[in-house]
């Protein structure tokens, strides 16, 4: 039995290139700290959350419109034994055109269920992908953590939130 990598699938309005744009800037959408430039091909960077994750990625392919691979170089992910197991993962974004819309396909390859973080992970790959990176595409603006805007749906706190926000 083949063991399938996490795969989601969004659908825009946008253009390819559109797309491949927003993808390529991690940090509209991607929370957390970004060091390095993550939109030329060569290129490393590094994604840090707290002290939970950090992984090093290295650009591997970069077609405009069309697709980006990262290829995983080096993890710490301090929430399951083996905190490494990102290493040698590669992280796809397919973009194409689907009638009037852009499909992007996105599939972390060596995400499989039979890993420790495949709940965890796949879970936020939904979130990031299926909602932050979805909007910011869309509108420009992508989402913080989830755990991060929890607060701003508390009855008196969403004003206060979003006129934070806003200064940013």
């Amino acid at each position: 039995m083949k063991t399938k990598n996490f795969t989601t699938i969004i659908l825009v309005d946008q253009t390819p290139q559109e797309a491949f744009d927003a993808i390529n800037d991690v940090r509209g959408w991607w929370s957390g700290e970004i060091e390095g430039r993550t939109d030329v091909l060569g290129a490393e960077f590094t994604y840090s959350y707290k002290k939970v994750h950090r992984t090093t990625q290295k650009i591997t392919e970069l077609v405009p419109g069309k697709k980006i691979v990262w290829h995983v170089t080096g993890s710490q992910l301090n929430f399951v034994r083996d905190t490494n197991e990102w290493d040698g993962t590669d992280i796809v974004f397919e973009i194409a055109k689907k009638g009037d819309k852009t499909e992007v396909r996105f599939t972390h390859v060596g995400l499989v269920p039979t890993i420790e973080c495949y709940d965890g992970c796949s879970g936020a790959w939904g979130f990031y992908v299926n909602e932050s990176l979805r909007d910011f595409i869309a509108k420009g603006n992508g989402q913080p953590n989830p755990d991060e805007r929890r607060p701003s749906r508390a009855k008196g706190r969403g004003e206060q939130q979003r006129a934070h926000d806003s200064r940013r």
